[in-house]
């Protein structure tokens, strides 16, 4: 994919280096504004489908009063090998109350433990709670740098 497509511009999400890093079993950070104003980032597992990016977390988790009252998010997906890759989203979260386990969190348990070892977490997962809370977050903005050809704008000319 050309450099040419401009920070911001949802194709990004195409980008190879975007890709991979959807794809990863590196957790997204998500970036929230508290009750109170000040700025809260929390790893949290992701799934991606293709449109959106899914989240689950339990019912009485304090991030769902937040984003009940300000809904805008950001995400980053970043790696550790250089030259680093990192995904940039923001977006407006959406709540949605489920029954029972997300699916989304189970394929993302399978992503990052793999098939056995991420049924068996989902299976004692259930044990804990009987409802989720499933976050969807539709990419508005993407931004992507991968520090060969995409670096961020303070190194760019």
């Amino acid at each position: 994919m050309p450099t040419k497509v401009q920070q911001g511009d949802l194709a990004l999400l195409q980008h190879p280096a975007s890709r991979e890093l959807l794809e990863s079993k590196i957790p997204a950070r998500m970036a929230y504004v508290w009750t109170d104003g000040t700025p809260r980032v929390i790893p949290i597992w992701f799934h991606w489908n293709g449109h959106d990016i899914v989240l689950a977390t339990p019912p009485k988790a304090p991030k769902l009063k937040a984003l009940a009252k300000n809904p805008k998010v950001a995400l980053t997906i970043d790696d550790n090998v250089f030259p680093h890759k990192v995904l940039l989203i923001r977006g407006t979260a959406r709540l949605q109350p489920v029954d029972g386990i997300v699916p989304e969190y189970a394929q993302a348990a399978e992503r990052y433990f793999g098939p056995e070892q991420g049924q068996a977490w989902v299976k004692q997962y259930r044990t804990l709670t009987s409802s989720m809370v499933r976050i969807t977050v539709t990419p508005e903005w993407v931004g992507l740098l991968d520090f060969q050809a995409r670096f961020p704008s303070a190194l760019s000319s």
